[in-house]
């Protein structure tokens, strides 16, 4: 039976305690950590030698709709009720906005650490403590629109150049690739600093805290906020209809990323599924 992801500020009461209970459970029973390892794992920057399936890479779009495949099965074994829900930062776009608020995320760090402070995942409530990461922080630390060096999410606008390109991907197919939906949506820019961060990046950055690198998922707004991504690859299917995933072959021996991205039909690690079969998930879900 295909099930609906709402947008995360249209969820009632009800349904937002039982989403946060169901990951509350997940984190009590050592699961959700596992999914953090999973990211910090397959985290592997183009500078880096070997097979590239989470990012920097035409497979970003695959292999996170997967993983959030995959945490929405956990929810759901936990509570049958509960999707994941999709944060529209182009709508919600301030620190008090949803989800920033005590009932679902809680709000942003204290000043002195960035640790949160609110909300049912901060760590003096005893339910969230960071177990897996790439510091020794135990508490989850945010630090939203970057106070100190002011940063703003992206806008609908800033979607549409990502949105517009009939193409899914492009050589070089790493974070350089100039053309293609991908590595704009994902938001790898040229040059250094803020101007570089673009839509998905940026969003990481505005964010901060955790959301900042590998260990961004002990920060449950990573879910929501790659559901909104996955959304938008949605939205470029239905926009070019016959554009699929590239790159369609294995690329050919002499080029440099042979051996280091995934073609459309060849298996992502870890599950040994394609990125042609997950190209299409409507008998799965749909979004509202």
């Amino acid at each position: 039976m295909v099930y609906t992801r709402k947008d995360v500020s249209t969820l009632t009461r009800s349904e937002r305690r039982r989403l946060v209970n169901a990951l509350l459970e997940l984190k009590r029973r050592g699961e959700y950590d596992e999914f953090v390892r999973m990211h910090i794992e397959y985290y592997t920057p183009d500078g880096e030698g070997g097979l590239r399936a989470a990012h920097m890479a035409p497979s970003f779009l695959p292999w996170h709709r997967k993983f959030l495949l995959d945490l929405e099965s956990a929810l759901r074994r936990v509570d049958e009720s509960v999707t994941l829900p999709y944060w529209d930062w182009t709508r919600n776009r301030t620190r008090t906005a949803v989800p920033w608020t005590d009932d679902l995320l809680g709000g942003t760090g204290r000043r002195s650490d960035r640790q949160v402070m609110s909300g049912p995942f901060a760590h003096r409530n005893g339910k969230w403590t960071i177990r897996v990461g790439v510091t020794d922080t135990k508490f989850l630390t945010r630090e939203l629109g970057r106070p100190r060096d002011p940063i703003a999410l992206p806008t609908a606008k800033d979607l549409e150049g990502a949105l517009n390109d009939p193409v899914y991907d492009a050589a070089p197919w790493h974070s350089g690739s100039a053309k293609g939906f991908r590595n704009k949506v994902e938001g790898w820019g040229p040059g250094r600093g803020p101007a570089s961060w673009r839509t998905h990046n940026r969003v990481h950055r505005w964010v901060g805290g955790h959301m900042m690198g590998g260990a961004s998922v002990n920060d449950p707004v990573f879910w929501m906020h790659h559901a909104f991504v996955d959304l938008l690859w949605l939205r470029w299917q239905r926009r070019h209809r016959g554009a699929r995933y590239l790159p369609a072959k294995p690329l050919a021996r002499g080029d440099a990323q042979r051996g280091r991205v995934v073609a459309r039909h060849q298996k992502m690690p870890p599950w040994g599924v394609t990125p042609a079969q997950l190209e299409d998930q409507s008998h799965i879900y749909r979004y509202a």
